[in-house]
């Protein structure tokens, strides 16, 4: 965070397009726009931008109370979600001026451009407007130069030949873009993955990892780790017999529901007519729980220096989820699995899935997963985090 001496100055200039100031928080939506546009950083300052919130239009105290429930609200605007790819902040209140304000820092991404509810927007002096596609462009140009994550890389053993192109336009596209935008469109094909980081900027705008992932053909000729290993056996020991193992491949979203299915056929349902005056159904497993493990796995795994993939083994006490790929940036060995430290090593990918509907809120898999295990009686996710590898245990309903 700034130096209370810059914020002082940047809160009280009136010409900067670095600074959006807000009274309260009422209109979280406009909120989001200016977090949107100052990630998009479309005047190239490679600045952070700020919001003052607690701040008149002239700079004076608007009153506001800064309660932690408020710092929350602001810092979850990163993760719910609606602002993709996720932003990075930093929430902070600060007296400055002589009264208290919540501060709101927006780092400018490395991957623009940033969407809001899949609109473009971006600052234009002191005022928000969504991009036009020269705009766009420009903000698709910036990824060159940049250190980017591994999923956002092209792929120089792909071409665009081996996409789902009808795929990507009618389930993708309509899925991360604004219905009017969508309506008003100009963009051409090869313009709309450039944008939505599913190609390279450059000709012959190869495909990245995430473009694959989702939308490739047979992702694994690529990627050679992209799929589940799936492994039921009957008893507690890799020694013991196997009842069934299948290799799931595919674009992830079609993996992915592969895998719901087999996770629900496996899932066995006992009735109990003795403890209740009704008959009493339960599963030996939540199926939700299920699917946010194998979900963050998938999401979260080492596409890049294993070619390993994630296993799922199904023994007849437990469920193994193993994941290869460790703890990645602000997650360590120590502090995985604890609610609100999270960090993503594919966030383009982590995007995707959102956009798709398999993510619902991000860094929310790990909790929702253990209140349905509760809910259904089975114990808690017993979590091995190595450097290289997570294997995440479920425990049979007691």
């Amino acid at each position: 965070m700034l130096p209370d001496s810059e914020l002082e100055r940047l809160m009280q200039d009136m010409e900067s397009d670095r600074v959006e100031r807000k009274e309260s928080v009422s209109d979280p939506g406009r909120i989001r726009q200016a977090i949107c546009a100052f990630a998009n950083d479309m005047p190239n300052h490679r600045k952070p931008g700020i919001v003052f919130v607690g701040v008149k239009d002239d700079g004076s105290d608007a009153g506001l109370d800064v309660t932690d429930s408020l710092l929350l609200q602001l810092a979850d605007m990163r993760s719910d979600g609606n602002i993709l790819p996720l932003p990075r902040l930093e929430v902070e209140k600060r007296t400055l001026c002589g009264f208290q304000v919540a501060v709101v820092l927006v780092h400018p991404s490395d991957a623009p451009p940033v969407r809001y509810n899949g609109r473009t927007w971006i600052r234009v002096g002191p005022r928000r407007a969504t991009a036009s596609l020269e705009e766009e462009r420009q903000l698709n140009e910036r990824r060159r130069s940049r250190d980017l994550p591994y999923d956002l890389r092209t792929m120089t053993v792909a071409t665009l030949d081996d996409l789902d192109l009808d795929r990507f336009c009618r389930e993708y596209v309509t899925s991360a873009l604004a219905p009017d935008v969508l309506e008003a469109n100009e963009r051409t094909t090869i313009q709309q993955l450039t944008s939505l980081r599913f190609a390279g900027v450059e000709p012959p705008h190869s495909p990245t990892v995430t473009g694959v992932l989702i939308v490739g053909k047979t992702p694994a000729d690529c990627i050679p780790g992209a799929y589940v290993q799936y492994l039921r056996i009957d008893g507690t020991a890799l020694t013991d017999p196997i009842i069934d193992q299948k290799e799931i491949h595919g674009p992830l979203p079609d993996l992915l529901q592969r895998l719901d299915d087999v996770l629900k056929a496996n899932i066995r349902i006992t009735a109990d007519i003795t403890s209740a005056t009704t008959e009493v159904r339960a599963a030996d497993y939540p199926i939700v729980a299920l699917q946010q493990i194998v979900r963050n796995a998938v999401m979260h795994r080492n596409y890049e220096t294993t070619n390993a993939p994630v296993r799922v083994t199904w023994f007849s006490d437990r469920i193994e989820v193993q994941n290869p790929g460790g703890p990645f940036g602000q997650v360590t060995v120590e502090n995985f699995g604890t609610p609100g430290i999270t960090d993503y090593r594919n966030p383009t990918l982590a995007e995707a899935l959102k956009t798709l509907g398999f993510v619902q809120r991000f860094g929310a898999g790990i909790p929702l997963a253990r209140k349905a295990l509760v809910g259904n009686g089975n114990p808690d996710i017993q979590f091995s985090v190595e450097a290289n590898h997570v294997l995440a245990t479920i425990g049979e309903r007691r």
